[in-house]
């Protein structure tokens, strides 16, 4: 009996540490996308001073950070946190680009949405968003930006913004760029 009781405990104790252990992990990685987000806000706000005010004035904005290479084609990726300003929730997030034409280089992106009601917010957020031909050449040299004025648009809902930092791309591409829910850290 003892040792059916030892190989019931032994097994459950084991999945216990697992999970307790991935939520350290989930943790920990939470903690680095805010980290890296909170950091890629302040960049923008750098490049930007009027950006500020406009994050603080909104219901609620999403900062992502991505790393990619091209070569004619190209792609990148990264995490980034999109947050209710009413709420003060936060919700992490993925977002990938994927682009083709003439380009060259490496970059690491940051990207800002600032959205102009709580409904535009909720919807990136349930739905993500995706974008699709746009044209983009950046340059930043690892201790300043490219211009943060240069990436701006307009999305349904609000406004988005690129910075280039510690990176180089040139050329021009047609590209999109899609972001949604990550379910690994929410």
């Amino acid at each position: 009996m003892q040792r059916r009781k030892f190989l019931i405990a032994v097994p459950t104790l084991a999945a216990v540490g697992a999970t307790a252990h991935a939520q350290g992990d989930k943790g920990a990685k939470q903690s680095e996308v805010k980290a890296k987000a909170t950091q890629a806000l302040q960049d923008f706000y750098k490049a930007d001073p009027n950006l500020k005010a406009a994050v603080s004035k909104a219901p609620g904005y999403a900062v992502f950070t991505t790393y990619g290479l091209s070569f004619g084609l190209g792609g990148a990726g990264g995490k980034g946190v999109a947050h209710d300003a009413k709420t003060g929730k936060d919700t992490f997030m993925n977002v990938a680009q994927a682009s083709a034409g003439f380009q060259l280089g490496a970059s690491d992106t940051r990207y800002l949405f600032v959205f102009d009601s709580p409904k535009a917010l909720a919807d990136f957020i349930d739905k993500g968003w995706e974008a699709s031909a746009s044209a983009a050449a950046g340059a930043g040299t690892g201790t300043s930006a490219a211009n943060v004025g240069a990436g701006a648009g307009n999305v349904q809902g609000g406004r988005f913004f690129a910075l280039t930092k510690a990176g180089l791309q040139a050329g021009a591409a047609v590209s999109g760029l899609k972001a949604w829910k990550d379910g690994d850290l929410n």
